[in-house]
C-alpha cells in the first residue's frame, strides 16, 4: 500500500476536492477514473475526498467514492477524524448511516478522546446519535441462522432473523411499541420463537460485553429487550391474545393522575437485572433513577431512552404518550394535554386516559387562563389596550382544534358516559370501553 503524505496533492486530485464542494458527480467520476488520482488522498489536513464529501453533506458523491474503494476508516486527519466523524457533525442522517454500512467503526476516538457519537451530540445532532448508537448489521445476526460448532440447529431460525433485525434497530425502545412490534408479525408472536429470539440477544450482550472493544450501550439494549421478549412470553403462556393483555397492563395508569406505575417497574426491573454489575452504564443508570419516586421526573424510561439512544435535547419534539413515538402531533380534543400519533393509539390509550381526561382539561383551562392574565398584564405594563384577562379568555376558547367544554359532556369525556350515536368527534369503541374524544391536529 502506498504511504500517503498530507498535502502531496496532484492537480487532478486538487481538482477532485473542488468538484465534491462545488461540481457535479458526473465530473467527480470523470477524475477518479484519471491514473493521477488516489481516491484516499490526503489535504494538508489529512482530509480525504471521503471525508470532505461527508462534511459538505454530498450524499451521492460518498457513494461515488466508496464505490471507488475510499477508506471509511482512514484515520489520517490531524485531529483524528473519521469520515463518520465528519458525517456525524454534519447532521445528514443517509450519510451517516451510509458511513456505518460501509464499515465505519463506531468506537475510534478524535485527539480529544470523542467518539463520532459523542461529536455529534456535543453539536446538538441528535439524530445522528441515534443512528450510530443503535446501529446493529443484519451480518451480526444472521450468523446465529447457520448451525455453529457441533450444533445441527442454528439458534436463531432464518425466518425470524429480519422481524428481530427490525426491534434490534428500532430507536424507540418504549416497551408498548416493542409488543406492537411482536404482535404485528405473526411469525414473532408465539411463545417458541421469542424465546429463540431473547436467548439470541442474551448471547450477543454477553458478546458486547466480553469483546476487546466492550460496548456497553449495546449490550444494556440488547438486554433490555430480552427483557420485554420474556414479559411477553409470560403473557403468551395464559392464551391467544394475550399481549393486547400486555399493552393494556403497561398502559394502565393509577388513578390520582394516570401514571403507568406497571410499565416504570418493568423498565427499572430491566435495568436492575443487567448481569454484568461493574458495568459504569449500569451503574450510571441506577444513579439516575433509584432515587426517583416512582411517578415523578425522570421516569426509568427516559434515563434508559438518554442513555441508548442518545436522545436528548429534543424541547420542542413530543412523544406519543402510548408507543413513545417521537414527533406525535396530535392531541386529545377535549384535555388538550395527551398526545397520540394517531386515532389508533389514542383508541387504545382510552381506556385509562379516560379517567384523567376531565382533570386535565381542567388544567389545562387553568393554564389557559393565567396565559391570558399574563397577556393582558403584559400590554397593560406596555402602555397598550387595557383588556381584562377574562374577556381575553372568553374571545379565544378554542386556542386549538377541539370539542367545547358543552360539546365535552355530550361526548363522554368522562367515565361512565357514553358519546352520540353519530358523533363527528366520536373514534369508535375500543375493546369493552366506550370510545374516547377524537385527536386532534396540533
Amino acid at each position: 500500500m502506498v504511504h500517503m503524505k498530507k498535502g502531496e496533492l496532484a492537480p487532478e486530485e486538487k481538482e477532485l476536492l473542488e468538484v465534491i464542494g462545488k461540481g457535479t458527480v458526473q465530473e467527480a467520476g470523470t477524475l477518479l477514473s484519471s491514473k493521477n488520482v488516489r481516491v484516499n488522498c490526503l489535504d494538508e489536513n489529512g482530509m480525504t475526498p471521503l471525508m470532505h464529501a461527508a462534511y459538505k453533506g454530498k450524499l451521492d458523491m460518498c457513494r461515488l467514492l466508496l464505490r471507488h474503494g475510499a477508506d471509511v476508516n482512514c484515520h489520517q486527519h490531524e485531529h483524528g477524524y473519521t469520515a463518520l466523524m465528519f458525517a456525524a457533525l454534519s447532521g445528514n442522517k443517509d450519510i451517516t448511516w451510509a458511513m456505518l454500512e460501509a464499515g465505519a467503526e463506531t468506537d475510534v476516538v478524535n485527539s480529544v478522546g470523542r467518539t463520532a457519537a459523542q461529536m455529534a451530540a456535543f453539536v446538538g445532532q441528535h439524530d445522528c446519535v441515534t443512528i450510530i448508537n443503535n446501529f446493529f448489521p443484519r451480518e451480526r445476526l444472521d450468523y446465529y441462522t447457520k448451525p455453529q460448532g457441533l450444533d445441527k440447529d442454528p439458534k436463531l431460525p432464518p425466518k425470524l432473523a429480519g422481524p428481530l433485525h427490525k426491534i434490534i434497530t428500532t430507536t424507540n425502545l418504549h416497551p408498548v411499541k416493542i409488543v406492537m412490534l411482536v404482535n404485528e408479525n405473526p411469525l414473532l408472536a408465539e411463545e417458541a420463537a421469542l424465546s429463540k429470539c431473547y436467548k439470541v440477544m442474551d448471547l450477543i450482550c454477553e458478546k458486547c460485553m466480553k469483546q476487546r472493544d466492550m460496548n456497553e450501550i449495546l449490550a444494556m439494549k440488547m438486554h433490555y429487550i430480552s427483557c420485554i421478549f420474556q414479559k411477553c412470553i409470560t403473557f403468551l403462556k395464559d392464551g391467544e391474545n394475550k399481549l393486547d393483555a400486555l399493552i393494556r397492563s403497561l398502559l394502565k395508569g393509577r388513578a390520582s393522575d394516570g401514571f403507568p406505575v406497571y410499565q416504570e417497574k418493568i423498565i427499572r426491573e430491566s435495568i436492575r437485572k443487567f448481569p454484568y454489575c461493574e458495568a459504569t452504564l449500569l451503574q450510571q443508570l441506577v444513579q439516575s433513577i433509584a432515587p426517583v419516586e416512582i411517578g415523578s421526573d425522570p421516569t426509568a424510561f427516559s434515563v434508559l431512552t438518554q442513555a441508548i439512544t442518545g436522545q436528548v435535547g429534543f424541547v420542542d419534539v413530543e412523544f406519543c404518550t402510548t408507543c413513545g413515538e417521537k414527533g406525535a402531533s396530535k392531541r386529545c380534543s377535549v384535555c388538550k394535554m395527551v398526545i397520540y400519533c394517531d386515532q389508533t393509539c389514542q383508541k387504545t390509550h382510552w381506556f385509562t386516559h379516560k379517567k384523567i381526561c376531565k382533570n386535565l382539561k381542567e388544567v389545562y383551562e387553568k393554564q389557559q387562563l393565567e396565559a391570558a392574565k399574563a397577556k393582558s398584564h403584559k400590554e397593560n405594563t406596555d402602555g397598550k389596550l387595557d383588556v381584562s384577562a377574562s374577556r381575553a379568555y372568553e374571545e379565544q376558547p378554542g386556542a386549538e382544534v377541539g370539542v367545547t367544554q358543552e360539546a365535552c359532556s355530550a361526548q363522554g369525556c368522562v367515565e361512565g358516559e357514553k358519546e352520540p350515536l353519530g358523533s363527528e368527534a366520536a373514534l369508535g369503541s375500543a375493546p369493552e370501553t366506550p370510545a374516547g374524544p377524537q385527536a386532534a391536529e396540533e
